[in-house]
């Protein structure tokens, strides 16, 4: 099974996800580190809209000015045209298989597409 994480090497949960992702047979796994490699307004839109879940849902709040920007309560394009322009407002790990797409926090939720 192919499988892509979309990976901050410097969150906790991130590692975690991504080590159950390289222990279990059979997956085949891209990292992506989106903050290094963002992916477009488009390709988030695409994984939310998989993941059953709305950009406003996936947005980062602890640790960016994402509140300050008042982005919780901008519309869904305004919220992922700022991500992508600024990936740290990402919430992590998105991770994708042929499954679906899940926001994988705890990590444990990794499984549910596996």
């Amino acid at each position: 099974m192919k499988a892509t994480i979309w990976h901050n090497p410097n969150c906790g949960t991130s590692r975690k996800t991504m080590a159950i992702l390289q222990e279990t047979p059979g997956v085949e796994l891209t990292v992506i580190e989106y903050i290094k490699n963002p992916p477009s307004a488009e390709k988030l839109a695409q994984l939310y809209r998989d993941a059953g879940m709305t950009p406003a849902q996936g947005l980062r709040l602890r640790g960016t000015d994402a509140e300050e920007r008042g982005l919780p309560s901008a519309s869904a394009e305004t919220i992922l045209a700022a991500m992508a322009a600024d990936p740290i407002l990402i919430e992590r790990p998105l991770v994708e298989t042929e499954k679906g797409v899940l926001l994988c926090r705890p990590q444990e939720k990794v499984h549910e597409i596996l």
